[in-house]
């Protein structure tokens, strides 16, 4: 299958944006596709061999999941890639057009259980909260 690719420009400087993605205090505030699920817990090791984990929850206690997995390379304010539990690779890239913009580029494989649409729409989702997170703080 082909990867999926979503991306959001955010209205801040590139140190900020990277600090609110990598941070877990951050990460716990920004990491849900929809109002009604949240991130109770993250931990996030951001370097090359670094591990990272984040709670998934059902905001009604109804359904969980751990998304976790292991950093295969890590560029300050420029790279993160990383290998799922499953074998399924993600890269990220922050590109700075000035000093007070950042895209936030992120290309996945997607998984076979759900449609292809399905799993773009939560992923940009989750993309569009954290853009809105960075701008309001």
């Amino acid at each position: 299958m082909e990867p999926i690719t979503v991306q959001a420009t955010v209205n801040a400087p590139i140190e900020i944006v990277w600090q609110m993605w990598t941070l877990p205090e951050h990460i716990t505030q920004w990491n849900f596709a929809s109002p009604d699920w949240h991130c109770p817990a993250a931990t996030n090791d951001p370097r090359t061999g670094g591990k990272f984990s984040a709670t998934m929850a059902a905001k009604d206690g109804s359904f969980s999941f751990e998304f976790a997995g292991v950093y295969d390379k890590v560029i300050d304010h420029k790279l993160i890639t990383y290998s799922l539990g499953d074998g399924r690779k993600v890269i990220i890239t922050f590109a700075s057009d000035d000093d007070d913009q950042t895209t936030v580029t992120e290309t996945f494989d997607p998984e076979t259980q759900n449609p292809i649409e399905m799993q773009r729409g939560g992923w940009q989702a989750i993309m569009d909260n954290f853009k809105k997170y960075v701008e309001e703080n």
